[in-house]
């Protein structure tokens, strides 16, 4: 298998499917499409010209087939490596795990556009009251969920869930938010700390910030 990334310093899209896969223990390269050196246009068709019918990353190569969405990659991944785990084998947990992804998948909007992942850096920000209303939206989901199944990730062990909540951790980091501000009684700042100790994820970072491009911009 191939997955076709964009730079792991800013790219959520491209961990979240990378996340899966490596929980997933599933072989696969790397083909990686950096995404702001360049213009749109170029970006575009590069991501083309490594197999993206989207001109979008990530993308999944599993032989002849091509899949261009995260979440359908990611998806895609549960069934071909069952074994994984990556859904709770309880109906409930894994339709509330996919509520939580849609939610994730398609909202949020305030947020990403004022909180960009970012590995590199750590500033603090003046959130707007749409990007405030996001972040409790977040806290609640969170506690909601640990609270119903105990922990310690969203819906018990880790799955798709947390792939998809992982960079709003980074950004909650990155940003210095304090979710303690958004209704937090801990259970939501103890989660994000889980999600950015996972080996997964620190080998993430470990790329991210070992990137020359990175470093030396």
């Amino acid at each position: 298998m191939e997955l076709i990334i964009g730079d792991k310093v800013w790219s959520t899209w491209s961990m979240r499917p990378w996340l899966v896969l490596k929980h997933a223990g599933a072989e696969f390269n790397e083909t990686l499409i950096r995404l702001r050196e360049q213009t749109s246009d170029a970006t575009g068709d590069a991501a083309a010209a490594a197999g993206s019918p989207s001109r979008l990353v990530p993308v999944l190569k599993d032989g002849d087939l091509i899949i261009w969405d995260s979440l359908a990659i990611c998806e895609y991944v549960a069934e071909r490596f069952p074994e994984g785990g990556l859904w709770p084998v309880d109906a409930p947990a894994r339709a509330l795990g996919r509520s939580a992804v849609a939610e994730m998948h398609s909202g949020f909007q305030a947020l990403r556009r004022e909180c960009p992942m970012e590995l590199s850096i750590r500033v603090d920000v003046d959130l707007s009251e749409e990007a405030r209303g996001d972040v409790r939206r977040v806290v609640t989901v969170w506690r909601e969920l640990l609270d119903r199944f105990g922990g310690p990730f969203l819906v018990g062990e880790w799955s798709i869930a947390d792939a998809f909540f992982t960079p709003v951790a980074t950004r909650f980091r990155t940003y210095g938010v304090d979710l303690s501000e958004y209704g937090d009684d801990g259970a939501a700042s103890a989660y994000a700390e889980r999600l950015l100790q996972a080996p997964e994820f620190l080998q993430w970072q470990s790329d991210a910030l070992s990137d020359e491009r990175v470093l030396n911009r």
